[in-house]
């Protein structure tokens, strides 16, 4: 067989390969994008009940099809907002950071297309969820945190009598001590390195923004024992006190009662020799 005949087979199949793979291509298509029944009465609700169906079981690719073939083609359709939102929802079940993205950008163009749509505060709250997804750990980068409590403080305001703002104000705090978490760890970083001007600022700071943060016992108690490392015991003893009277369980309570007994009585002896 000569080069030329060798040539012209091999050219032959790989045009047969690629016509196959196009033909594959074409039905995987046409299957995933929902091909729907002849006769079929209302079109958009079968596509609409197939997404569902999908996403329900977690198939994300096929669920999104058939939401994308309903948006795309049943344009005046009453399903289209909630199948937009369920091209959203197929993202964020995803969960990767590409994902993540495109889930926010679908819940922003539905706010866009819909603002005053009955689910609209249900697309705020997962524009949040996707930042809050992609939130680091304290000692991180916290760019995505701010953001999750920008979108969550924009719901609260927003809708104030929605049925998910129970949830929207759990995630606002998981955030918030995020951050805090972030300014309490330097904290008790500086203090650990015996810098205490150093932890003194950084933990009245934190407990100044965020007064209810969850890990405030810590808190208390490092700026407290920083503030006597200084001889500033006067102004350490308010937050032993805070942590006694505001916490029933936390690791520290048996060493603030001990500072708290130790200053007190230091207090009353000084006073004594007046």
């Amino acid at each position: 067989m000569t080069l030329r005949h060798t040539s012209q087979l091999h050219a032959v199949a790989v045009i047969i390969v690629a016509t196959m793979a196009a033909a594959s291509a074409v039905g995987c298509a046409t299957h995933g994008r929902g091909a729907i029944p002849p006769g079929t009465a209302q079109p958009d609700q079968f596509l609409f009940d197939k997404g569902t169906e999908a996403l329900n079981q977690k198939k994300w690719l096929t669920s999104r099809e058939f939401y994308k073939q309903l948006t795309e083609t049943y344009t005046q359709s009453p399903l289209r907002p909630d199948a937009k939102l369920g091209i959203g929802d197929t993202y964020l079940g995803e969960g990767s950071t590409e994902a993540l993205v495109l889930a926010i950008n679908e819940f922003q163009e539905f706010l866009s297309f819909y603002p005053t749509n009955r689910r609209a505060d249900y697309a705020q709250y997962k524009i949040s969820m996707a930042h809050f997804r992609q939130m680091r750990a304290p000692q991180r980068d916290q760019t995505e945190t701010r953001d999750t409590i920008r979108e969550l403080e924009t719901f609260v305001v927003r809708y104030p009598n929605s049925e998910l703002t129970g949830e929207v104000k759990g995630k606002l705090r998981e955030a918030h001590d995020r951050l805090s978490e972030a300014d309490y760890e330097v904290g008790v970083f500086y203090y650990k390195q015996r810098w205490y001007p150093g932890a003194i600022d950084r933990l009245t700071v934190l407990l100044k923004q965020d007064p209810e943060y969850t890990g405030r016992d810590g808190a208390y108690f490092f700026l407290a024992e920083s503030l006597t490392k200084v001889n500033r015991q006067a102004e350490a003893l308010p937050y032993y006190e805070k942590l006694l009277e505001e916490f029933e369980v936390s690791e520290h309570l048996e060493d603030a009662r001990k500072r708290v007994a130790e200053l007190k009585a230091k207090a009353d002896a000084k006073a004594a020799t007046r």
